[in-house]
């Protein structure tokens, strides 16, 4: 069963750094996207970040140059760190990893789309104060 486990998150005040982590367990596919995504109170989910088995990665345009994703495979571990944080940043932020097959693995990656995700984490709180 795969089981997901976000952590890192908490209060920072504006221009300050978190770094996110999700503990992946119970995963084995060969091809897959892993992805941020954040929700922030009456809002949508929305796409953070993405990065696929070989390294591809993608960017909300909102957080592009500030965001940086990367996986260490060793310890099946997904990493946001954040920089230059901004209050609009604020939100809870859920990892999220799925399997595709190489033909569509370039599109998930590219699109930022919670919807092509199955498996999620349960969340981590980021809250950035001005």
């Amino acid at each position: 069963q795969v089981h997901l486990v976000e952590s890192g998150g908490g209060s920072v005040q504006a221009g300050g750094s978190l770094r996110l982590s999700c503990l992946v367990s119970g995963y084995t596919y060969r091809n897959y996207c892993m992805g941020w995504f954040r929700q922030a109170p009456g809002k949508e989910r929305e796409g953070v970040a993405t990065i696929s088995n070989d390294g591809n990665t993608n960017y909300a345009d909102s957080v592009k140059g500030r965001f940086t994703i990367s996986q260490d495979k060793a310890k099946n571990t997904l990493y946001l760190q954040m920089n230059s944080l901004k209050p609009e940043d604020t939100a809870m932020y859920y990892c999220a990893v799925d399997a595709f097959s190489t033909r569509i693995l370039p599109t998930v990656v590219a699109r930022l789309n919670a919807a092509d995700f199955g498996y999620w984490g349960q969340g981590t709180q980021v809250t950035v104060s001005s």
